[in-house]
């Protein structure tokens, strides 16, 4: 899950309630098992969503059965009351770029680019991960898009390392997507995950200024999610609040892994094909 930037500096999980800690935290051998069994959870349930979703449904139906799911695995929704999100997942339909609200109103089409983003609280702490679904046949232009953010991601994910600088992950992925001619998304970025859904530091999809190249160290959990639209850059959010779309109605996909730095790379520790 995303967050907006004006929340970056304050934000908390809410349920359960969990005091905020400074800094940038580096993991436990223990903690760091742990959250291999919360991002396990998550890459189950993103895998099976993957598999059932069809035409017809609706975005609200993906939200029960995801809810269902990770609870059965004995965990809860990290994004349910989320600074009041509703939803245990985000589900954001072509033009959504994040945050869109679960609907029993919103069915899922033929030609659409769904993005299902979702996380699960287990024993203390979260994975966090997000893909992009084609449903049935999409246009070229989506299906590059798709091919693109995804390759994105993992052109980041590939720099990873203890001593490597965030803003290497982020120079990675602006380079693959403009070159291939779409856009980074600004307005959100990936974030340290923990004890906390969201942590330090900010994990940039484009080179900035704006704040403190960090450093890597092993032990860091990191979740990168570039976000990429087929047109402008820019975004909106609605006047619910939480759904952020493209501001030419252009589409738009993103993809999103929970990562531990090691010393001597990474480990994806939402990795769908080993569940």
């Amino acid at each position: 899950m995303n967050i907006l930037s004006n929340l970056l500096s304050q934000a908390t999980q809410s349920t359960p309630p969990k005091k905020q800690r400074r800094g940038i935290e580096i993991k436990s051998p223990r903690e760091i098992e742990i959250m291999r069994q919360s991002a396990k959870i998550v890459a189950t349930v993103l895998k099976e969503i993957s598999e059932l979703v069809k035409p017809g449904m609706t975005t609200a139906d993906l939200d029960a059965y995801a809810e269902k799911r990770i609870r059965e695995m004995d965990a809860t929704p990290s994004f349910k009351g989320y600074h009041g999100f509703p939803g245990s997942i985000c589900s954001s339909i072509n033009n959504e770029v994040v945050h869109g609200i679960p609907s029993a109103k919103k069915v899922i089409r033929t030609g659409d680019v769904l993005k299902v983003d979702t996380g699960a609280y287990y024993q203390g702490f979260h994975g966090d991960s997000c893909i992009t679904i084609a449903v049935g046949e999409v246009t070229l232009e989506a299906a590059k898009l798709i091919r693109v953010a995804e390759e994105a991601l993992y052109k980041g994910i590939e720099q990873v390392k203890a001593g490597v600088y965030l803003l290497d992950l982020a120079g990675a992925i602006e380079d693959h997507v403009k070159a291939n001619g779409f856009s980074v998304v600004e307005e959100f970025t990936g974030h340290g995950v923990g004890r906390n859904l969201h942590e330090e530091p900010s994990v940039f999809n484009f080179r900035t200024r704006e704040m403190p190249n960090v450093k890597l160290r092993a032990g860091m959990t990191l979740a990168i999610e570039p976000i990429v639209n087929a047109g402008s850059r820019h975004t909106r959010t609605l006047s619910d609040r939480w759904t952020a779309v493209t501001v030419d109605n252009a589409l738009s996909a993103q993809f999103e892994h929970t990562v531990l730095v090691t010393d001597t790379g990474y480990e994806i520790l939402t990795d769908r094909t080993k569940v």
